[in-house]
């Protein structure tokens, strides 16, 4: 029987999920949790490793997932790909609270129009954007400082080596595919790996990133009122960042986005997974000033991710010093409790950095 005060990780033996698991564990001893994934074997060997946890075989592609277990959760942390909705659709029936960190910008978009019309009964945190909603929790913790977000420009660095599980690496699916920003408070579309600029990184490296879909792109325009926000992406390794700009320029990325060639793209970003270093920066401008965010995780980019779930379940419980939100649909930008969330994540052992930067001229 699940415990009615137990938090359900659907995905929770992956890799994010694993790491989850763990901090939650470090962070709440009490808290029940529910491993579940299509797979018992390793769903059971996480839950004996916790401790005060249970295994679950769970489907999403089920028309009713959260069936499969014999009692109603707390919450569901939705780890994986939730392709039809069915995960979130059962949650929001059930009044179940629920954290996503698993959707694309247009994903993101259909569930809050699938929601529209059933507003649920418990909050639904769509937590998807950059490391599960850590870029726009952070950039809404220097909202203050800055006096109000005009203009964001989000730099990440990619480690090769670093340890990833198959959703991870989904974005080479949408490489081909064209997106909207906010460029002065107008949308227009551009191509991802294109408009590549240099960054340099809080280790003193310069980086060429270029641009790439991600949800706070359009969350922060609608919740915090940007009106410029950019997310650029680059790898430590110069050669395949060049490698797949100059596919883009040539055309060849939107060829490779035939259903066929999925093995053909997903190879292109291959792992060894030994490890590496994940770290990303953020420039926020507002009417008071301009500030720079530097975040580093020498554990890598799966556990920056499960850092962001924590905090993520944590607003979601009402575990970080508020009262949870109300049922309806919310953002990480929304009550990001900035204190809070640097404690945690100083706490997990990442290294975060706010530095005053000057204005950048107007054009």
């Amino acid at each position: 029987m699940v415990a009615e005060d137990s938090v359900v990780l659907v995905g929770g033996y992956g890799v994010v999920g694993t790491w989850l698991a763990q901090l939650l564990r470090e962070r709440h001893p009490d808290l029940p949790l529910v491993i579940a994934g299509r797979r018992r074997e390793p769903a059971e060997a996480l839950a004996r490793r916790l401790g005060n946890a249970e295994a679950a075989v769970l489907d999403v592609t089920a028309p009713d997932p959260l069936a499969c277990l014999s009692g109603r959760p707390r919450a569901v942390v939705s780890l994986v790909n939730d392709p039809d909705d069915a995960v979130l659709r059962s949650a929001v029936r059930d009044g179940v609270a629920v954290l996503d960190i698993t959707r694309w910008t247009s994903r993101v978009k259909s569930a809050v129009l699938r929601l529209s019309g059933t507003p649920p009964r418990a909050p639904v945190l769509l937590s998807s954007a950059w490391m599960a909603g850590l870029v726009p929790r952070l950039v809404a913790g220097a909202s203050e400082r800055v006096g109000g977000v005009e203009r964001v420009d989000v730099g990440i660095r990619f480690a090769l080596a670093d340890q990833a599980g198959p959703d991870s690496v989904e974005y080479m699916d949408r490489l081909g595919m064209a997106f909207d920003i906010t460029e002065g408070g107008k949308e227009r579309q551009v191509l991802p790996l294109t408009d590549g600029r240099r960054v340099m990184f809080p280790d003193g490296r310069p980086t060429r990133v270029f641009r790439l879909d991600t949800p706070e792109q359009a969350t922060l325009p609608l919740v915090l009122g940007a009106r410029t926000v950019s997310t650029r992406l680059g790898f430590d390794s110069g050669t395949v960042t060049w490698m797949l700009a100059a596919l883009q320029q040539v055309g060849l990325l939107r060829l490779l986005q035939h259903p066929r060639l999925t093995s053909v793209r997903r190879a292109l970003m291959a792992s060894s997974g030994t490890g590496g270093e994940a770290a990303w920066v953020a420039d926020v401008e507002g009417p008071r000033g301009a500030l720079r965010i530097e975040v580093v995780d020498p554990k890598g980019q799966a556990h920056l991710t499960a850092v962001g779930a924590v905090l993520g379940t944590e607003r979601l419980l009402g575990w970080d010093g508020a009262p949870p939100p109300a049922a309806g649909v919310w953002f990480p930008e929304h009550d990001a409790r900035p204190e809070q969330a640097l404690a945690a994540l100083r706490g997990c052992g990442v290294q975060v950095r706010f530095d005053e930067q000057p204005r950048r001229e107007a054009a």
